[in-house]
């Protein structure tokens, strides 16, 4: 026998011993490792609910901070819905296609401006293509133009009480303002089960033809999966593989949502095993026993929660996380939560070690010394020593529109800190923009980055130069 005939038999044996083994094994282990490795991915957040009671059955970094992609449509579709229940949108009404929607990137219709369609053909187009030109043509029938219908998904959101989403587009393409949890896009589903039951169907179908192009839905475990009957998929480079997802076995009805799958299969194959542990642990409890889906997953510990900006165009991840470019003055002092509030917040640079804090007593004596000082000023840019000029610097930002947004943002939520601050935006190595509060005293600085603290916000202190 020649070596390498041997060599293959040698493997082959290897491969069939291993997967015997595997055979041998009981689900619940067998399906511990790939849940392991699964949830070791740090976009990963996933939840599961009972659809009729909203009780929570599992959960992992449900208020993660996450970017929906695609499952954004869910909410331009429950819009949709309400205006066809009020009567201010009927299923055959005309849309005429804008400039503006034609020009949307994949997966679309592909409709020229000026063409039309009628608002049922668009709601299946949205549900079964996830159709991102006829999301935002849906949204200009409606509000009258993209913008104004993204105002009116995030405060329908606020009201379902989806405290963490905030949209900035009808269809889910890639900006960094667009994020939502694994919790408020479960909240989401059950809102369409309950509010707008007679449409749920849209997500069932399984294929779409329009035109005579034939057209499946992104959603693969519809018909392969027992009991799974609807719901969104989402995938953008900074997301990843993201599912929304119900299924009904027997008279209960679950909601699966995952976000940041490695691919469509690991994503697919993770949903279904939480399907099936879900169901598990009802059928249990029936009969009086009390598990959970985590015993049943043998959930592993927790891991980090990083979410990175996702690039303009939307393609491709580029690996790592949004990092705060290297400051050229010293860093005073640096807080660095476990999650940052949005998702381009920035992570501090941790190369480099930070000063000794001050103690309490220094900062009584620090503040009395403000005090006195603050009573001899005319003004806020009088101001000359050294020490008044510390900055707290909130991220860095591919555009410097989103640095202006951030400062902003935070200005209005923390004014009582940082009303007096001036608000810089600043170039950056690489083409960054850091975004900076300027213009405080060293306790000031500090005791706005600890109110930031306290909400999740990243941010680091920059002393003055010299």
């Amino acid at each position: 026998m020649c070596p390498m005939f041997r060599r293959v038999l040698v493997a082959l044996s290897v491969i069939l011993t291993s997967a015997f083994a595997a055979g041998a094994v009981s689900p619940g282990v067998a399906s511990a490792a790939g849940f392991f490795s699964f949830t070791e991915a740090p976009k990963y957040a996933a939840i599961v609910e009972d659809a009729s009671s909203g009780e929570v059955l599992y959960e992992r970094n449900a208020d993660g901070l996450r970017y929906p992609a695609s499952i954004s449509k869910l909410m331009t579709l429950y819009l949709t819905f309400e205006a066809l229940s009020s009567g201010r949108l009927h299923p055959d009404d005309i849309i005429v296609v804008s400039p503006h929607a034609a020009g949307m990137a994949p997966s679309k219709l592909g409709l020229r401006a000026g063409q039309t369609i009628s608002v049922n053909e668009a709601m299946q187009a949205i549900a079964v293509h996830s159709a991102n030109d006829m999301a935002v043509a849906m949204a200009e029938k409606i509000a009258g133009s993209e913008a104004r219908f993204a105002t009116m998904m995030t405060l329908k959101a606020h009201e379902l009480g989806m405290s963490n989403t905030h949209y900035d587009n009808a269809s889910g393409l890639p900006d960094a303002r667009q994020i939502s949890t694994a919790r408020d896009i479960a909240i989401l589903c059950r809102a369409i089960l309950r509010d707008y039951p007679q449409y749920y169907r849209l997500f069932s179908e399984k294929s779409f033809t329009y035109n005579g192009h034939y057209m499946e839905n992104h959603n693969h475990m519809l018909g392969r999966t027992p009991g799974v009957d609807g719901f969104k998929t989402g995938y953008i480079g900074a997301s990843g593989f993201n599912l929304a997802a119900s299924a009904v076995r027997g008279n209960r009805r679950l909601i699966v949502v995952v976000l940041g799958g490695s691919s469509t299969a690991a994503r697919d194959a993770h949903v279904a095993d939480l399907f099936d542990a879900g169901f598990q642990v009802l059928g249990r409890r029936a009969l009086g026993q009390t598990t959970t889906i985590a015993q049943n997953l043998h959930e592993p510990a927790p891991i980090g929660d990083v979410v990175r900006p996702p690039t303009e165009e939307g393609s491709g991840d580029q690996g790592g996380v949004h990092i705060v470019l290297a400051a050229p003055q010293p860093v005073q002092h640096m807080i660095t939560p476990e999650r940052p509030e949005h998702p381009y917040a920035a992570l501090a640079d941790r190369g480099r070690p930070p000063v000794r804090e001050m103690s309490r007593r220094e900062e009584r004596r620090e503040e009395a010394r403000e005090a006195r000082e603050e009573r001899g000023r005319h003004g806020r840019h009088q101001r000359a020593r050294a020490d008044e000029s510390f900055s707290v610097q909130v991220g860095a930002y591919h555009r410097r529109g989103q640095a202006r947004d951030a400062l902003a943002t935070l200005s209005h939520r923390y004014s009582a800190k940082l009303s007096d601050a001036d608000r810089a935006v600043d170039p950056a190595h690489r083409g960054y923009y850091r975004a900076r509060f300027s213009g405080l005293s060293q306790v000031e600085a500090r005791k706005a980055c600890r109110a930031m603290h306290a909400h999740h916000q990243t941010c680091e202190i920059v002393a003055p130069e010299g």
